[in-house]
């Protein structure tokens, strides 16, 4: 299970990346349903991003797998083509969302935006090796 206590200390490593690499950043992390647990918008971050961080955070537990990695299977011709417009409209398929794992089981996932997509993922990883 992922406690609320444990998605401050990934939003917390996840900002300190960010700070890092000078981008501000909206975190969010989702439990293993993929409901939201908490989600930060660093100051300056764009307001535009705060929905896409908590969508990758959904996908990325919704499908187990890294955004970027379905982002790729998901352009036209690939095996998941179309999937973005599936659950809703909250299928996102840019870099920046990871599942978070702990004894080999997904517990939950992070979904950052506000950077380029490498950046995000950066990001995003350095929130997911907190767990």
């Amino acid at each position: 299970m992922l406690t609320l206590d444990d998605a401050r200390k990934i939003i917390h490593a996840a900002e300190q990346k960010a700070a890092e690499i000078g981008q501000p950043m909206n975190i969010a992390v989702a439990d293993s349903g993929g409901n939201l647990i908490a989600h930060v918008r660093m100051d300056g971050a764009w307001i535009g991003s705060i929905d896409i961080s908590i969508k990758k955070a959904y996908t990325s537990r919704a499908f187990d797998i890294a955004t970027k990695d379905l982002a790729g299977e998901s352009q036209s011709g690939g095996q998941f083509f179309g999937i973005h417009a599936s659950n809703d409209g909250r299928i996102m398929i840019f870099a920046g969302g990871i599942p978070l794992k702990r004894d080999g089981q997904v517990i939950g996932a992070i979904g950052v935006s506000g950077g380029s997509g490498e950046q995000d993922h950066a990001v995003a990883e350095a929130g997911a090796a907190a767990v």
